[in-house]
């Protein structure tokens, strides 16, 4: 009897710690709800666009773009401070802003200045190609081609009618 008890005492105990794994185990966060936390802290965050959240065995992992280095930094804390989440992989880029090349560049500038003295000559400039529409004489050819290319755009596209 004393050895049917002690085998006994051993299966409740047995019982008792597998109980407290199971129990412990189903306390700890699912990745899903994880996921679902970590996208409502960063969301918060107006300058994030088109973000992408995972989480896998608590490591969460943010992508998409951000303006600038602090704010790709302060998501990266906001998804660290949620509960549960062991770790941060935080692949936010920085976006890149379009430069706008303004309309009356130098070298728009310059050629206005230089076919100023040639009233039947009009001169646009786009991506650095000087073209040319209008009558020249060809006397003036040479004089305007050479003050054109004294500006060293990427190519004068002469679409001039030589009389």
């Amino acid at each position: 009897m004393k050895n049917f008890m002690s085998k006994m005492m051993a299966l409740v105990m047995v019982v008792a710690f597998m109980g407290a794994t199971v129990t412990g185990c189903k306390n700890k966060p699912k990745d899903a709800d994880l996921k679902t936390a970590v996208e409502t802290a960063i969301q918060a965050n107006p300058k994030l666009s088109a973000s992408g959240v995972t989480v896998e065995k608590g490591v969460a992992t943010l992508s998409g773009q951000v303006p600038d280095e602090a704010t790709k930094e302060e998501l990266g804390k906001a998804a660290a401070a949620v509960p549960g989440v062991t770790s941060v992989v935080n692949n936010l880029t920085i976006a890149i802003t379009n430069v706008e090349i303004a309309a009356d560049s130098p070298l728009a500038i310059a050629v206005k200045d230089a076919t100023k003295d040639f009233p039947t000559v009009t001169a646009t400039v786009a991506d650095g190609v000087v073209t040319l529409k209008g009558e020249l004489q060809k006397a003036n050819l040479q004089k305007l081609m050479m003050a054109l290319n004294a500006l060293k755009p990427k190519k004068v596209d002469n679409q001039l009618v030589i009389k």
